[in-house]
């Protein structure tokens, strides 16, 4: 599954000290993500995923007053998908529209 998910600490103007965390949790984690300017997306399974979105919740909850974290879940039954495959389908959507035109 793909996951979307952003932490935003309360009354806080700049994040990029608080991304940086997340983003040395998600490398020490072993889960495949991409960070992206308004969330971060990772793939994996329950398993893996939420402990870890959970531990990047609690590492900013450590330094500010309130937190709030929005997760999104893609989770398709019958397929596999990854962040590489999402972003290659798009590209190769807008290739065939290039070329249609």
């Amino acid at each position: 599954m793909i996951v979307q998910f952003s932490v935003y600490p309360m009354g806080v103007e700049h994040m990029s000290g608080d991304m940086r965390q997340i983003e040395e949790i998600l490398k020490g984690g072993g889960v495949d993500h991409q960070l992206g300017p308004i969330g971060t997306c990772v793939q994996g399974d329950w398993d893996l995923v939420l402990p870890t979105i959970k531990k990047c919740h609690e590492a900013i909850r450590a330094h500010h007053g309130r937190v709030i974290t929005t997760i999104i879940i893609d989770d398709h039954k019958d397929k596999e998908h990854s962040l590489a495959g999402a972003v290659a389908s798009v590209f190769r959507h807008e290739a065939q529209a290039s070329a249609d035109h």
